[in-house]
């Protein structure tokens, strides 16, 4: 289990392509900090640590490899060489829980499809698959690339969040300040829906029906 709360930005320094695919993170988190068969979320996608090596004194790398599935199910199909990641390691009982439980199991590839400066925040709406639309609600949680973000308002096909300047700085969300992002070129991200939400919804799935006097 995570958090959503981020704490280093990784890059990818290799990809080898087999099998299944290997990547190769570097990240600040030490070597030693590390544990072979580790979980640590890779951009929302809860991944295991195969190998890791002390590069320098403040860097360091891991392994992990993806199968055809999580490629097509995640955006780690896009990832190359220069990638930036979000990076979090898992949960640990008396951790503070800063942002909202998030599994790591991504449930879809969203498209970011507008960013509109808000002062210095940036406004971002959100074009998830149309299934997942009953999930979202006004003030509730959801994780984009790992992120915990809360929603400011939802309609029938997108929602809206608002990322501070402290979020764009310290997550590799910062590279959407590069690209033009419109609904005909949008930025994909990884999505995970809240796990309260996804529990409410199969519940309701089993209520009785009400019927009509």
């Amino acid at each position: 289990m995570f958090t959503g709360i981020i704490t280093d930005v990784g890059k990818v320094v290799h990809r080898e392509d087999r099998g299944d695919t290997l990547f190769r993170i570097e990240t600040a988190y030490t070597a030693d900090s590390i544990d072979l068969g580790a979980s640590i979320c890779c951009n929302g996608a809860c991944m295991t640590v195969i190998a890791r090596e002390q590069i320098s004194t403040d860097k360091a790398t891991f392994d992990l490899e993806a199968s055809a599935e999580s490629l097509s199910k995640t955006t780690m199909g896009t990832w190359t060489v220069g990638t930036l990641i979000n990076l979090e390691r898992s949960l640990s009982l008396g951790d503070e829980l800063g942002g909202h439980l998030v599994s790591g199991h991504v449930d879809a590839v969203a498209d970011v499809v507008r960013r509109e400066a808000e002062g210095d925040s940036w406004r971002l709406t959100i074009r998830p698959p149309r299934d997942l639309m009953p999930f979202f609600a006004p003030k509730g949680s959801v994780a984009l690339n790992g992120v915990s973000l809360t929603i400011n308002e939802v309609d029938e096909t997108t929602f809206g969040i608002n990322m501070i300047p402290h979020t764009q700085v310290v997550t590799a969300f910062s590279a959407l300040g590069n690209l033009a992002i419109s609904e005909a070129s949008p930025a994909p991200i990884n999505l995970e829906i809240d796990q309260l939400a996804r529990y409410v919804h199969r519940q309701l799935q089993f209520l009785p029906q009400t019927q009509g006097s």
